[in-house]
């Protein structure tokens, strides 16, 4: 499947303008993103990864006062970012090669990390953990079970892929990180999967 994942990189940088256009920005995700901020305090610094052109997500942090630094991977994306906040700290960047010598009090990745291979995945999570400081808060969209799949962006195919719950847990833990939370297919947030932990405190 990491094939794939390559491929996914083309369509969206490929079709940004149109995937940006057709983003919702009807923030059903504003439940999960106000308990991701409560557990982060406010004013902290959150790294945004897979941000595409900021909308919703990146927008909501800025404009709760938070310090955002957006990666995706798709040079296109980080335009669309760029144009509408010029000030901001977007950076076109792979999470898979996630290497940014900074530590951020909160990590996102939504609909985002589920376009990585489960062995992708699996060595992310040295990478999440070590871009956290002890106390930091991670939030992710995946799937409701292990698996792999397929959907589309502008009619083109891109990768969907994910662990267990179970072995998300133990990966987490593995690194040092706690899962905090785990709800399958919310009903109340477009039926998305999302994780969330903290890394302990040293």
């Amino acid at each position: 499947m990491s094939d794939l994942s390559d491929q996914t990189l083309d369509v969206y940088d490929s079709h940004a303008a149109i995937y940006d256009a057709h983003r919702s920005r009807a923030l059903f995700e504003a439940r999960w993103l106000s308990r991701f901020g409560a557990a982060l305090g406010p004013g902290k610094r959150v790294l945004d990864l897979g941000c595409g052109g900021g909308e919703p997500i990146a927008r909501w942090f800025l404009s709760e006062g938070y310090a955002v630094t957006g990666v995706d991977f798709a040079p296109a994306m980080i335009e669309i970012a760029r144009g509408r906040w010029p000030d901001g700290d977007w950076r076109v960047g792979d999470m898979r090669s996630l290497d940014l010598g900074e530590v951020f009090d909160g990590i996102i990745a939504w609909n985002s990390f589920f376009h990585l291979a489960a062995e992708e995945q699996r060595a992310m999570f040295p990478r999440l953990a070590r871009h956290l400081i002890p106390g930091g808060a991670l939030m992710l969209t995946v799937g409701p079970r292990a698996g792999e799949t397929t959907g589309t962006v502008a009619g083109q195919t891109v990768a969907h892929a994910s662990l267990s719950p179970a072995e998300y847990a133990a990966r987490l833990e593995d690194v040092g990180l706690r899962l905090t939370g785990f709800l399958s297919e919310d009903p109340d947030c477009a039926s998305h999967t999302v994780l969330m932990a903290r890394k302990e405190k040293e």
